[in-house]
């Protein structure tokens, strides 16, 4: 059983949401990268998506264009990315979700990527530039090594749309909670709210809602509706701010530690029967 799946039927047996902090690898370096890996899971991350950095990042807001240009320097090939998720492996169980494009992917070989990926220890990958109805050349390959591909669905999302996603998805689905590229802006959580239950009407997959989340109080209020928040530009600009500092993991781990708390204080308060989902 695929690392995600176990972790999603855990968390919704104590009534509980998913925390996903996103980190881009080699931002601002590989070694450091591996070391935000650890202080998230020791925060209270329940996953980790994990970036690969790409040269025409075209879904990604100017924090994550600079974060993959800065991995990309640091040498942040896939092969490195996936050399950085076995050395995890060696230490934590803690589902991880690669989140990328497909260019690096063709060349890399879906079938060697694939492969490769699982061997590394990856559950899952994210390739924010391949829709479903083109997906069949990777999925072929990853689903029977027991690696789900996760797709994204968004406020602009037609039936048609939403039917042909959870045709293929797996693991959970990725709500885009606003729409545009990646980036830290406002997210009206009560427009939120109706999607993810219209979506539980036509899915047992766990929903999973980000973009514009980044702050404790809205990981909270999302906690109580939805499978998972998902955090990546919020955590991104917190590098970037403390790229160089020795400030950089202790900020970053407080951070991550104050999304948990406020998902916990929120799930807590829940009516007696009423799941966090």
């Amino acid at each position: 059983m695929n690392r995600i799946d176990m972790t999603f039927a855990a968390l919704r047996a104590r009534r509980r949401a998913a925390l996903i902090p996103f980190v881009m690898v080699g931002d601002p370096d590989m070694d450091t990268t591996g070391e935000l890996m650890r202080a998230a899971v020791d925060s209270g991350a329940d996953l980790l998506e994990l970036g690969m950095p790409f040269s025409d990042p075209t879904a990604d807001g100017p924090v994550l264009q600079r974060s993959a240009e800065i991995g990309l320097r640091a040498g942040a090939s896939l092969g490195r990315s996936l050399e950085l998720v076995a050395d995890f492996r060696r230490s934590s169980d803690v589902p991880v979700i690669l989140y990328g494009y497909y260019n690096p992917i063709f060349h890399y070989g879906p079938e060697r990527f694939a492969a490769d990926a699982r061997a590394a220890g990856v559950d899952a990958a994210l390739v924010v530039d391949l829709p479903p109805e083109d997906a069949h050349e990777l999925q072929m390959w990853t689903k029977p090594v027991g690696m789900h591909l996760i797709f994204l669905l968004t406020p602009t999302s037609t039936p048609d749309r939403v039917h042909k996603v959870l045709r293929h998805a797996g693991g959970f689905v990725y709500y885009v909670s606003v729409t545009g590229v990646t980036g830290v802006r406002p997210m009206v959580v009560d427009h939120v709210r109706p999607v993810v239950e219209r979506l539980r009407g036509v899915t047992d997959l766990p929903i999973g809602v980000g973009f514009g989340i980044s702050t404790p109080e809205q990981a909270g209020a999302v906690a109580t509706f939805a499978d998972a928040v998902i955090l990546g530009s919020a955590i991104m600009r917190l590098i970037d701010c403390h790229r160089g500092s020795t400030r950089l993991i202790p900020e970053v781990s407080a951070f991550i530690g104050a999304l948990k708390a406020g998902m916990q204080i929120n799930q807590a308060t829940q009516p007696a029967g009423k799941p966090s989902r």
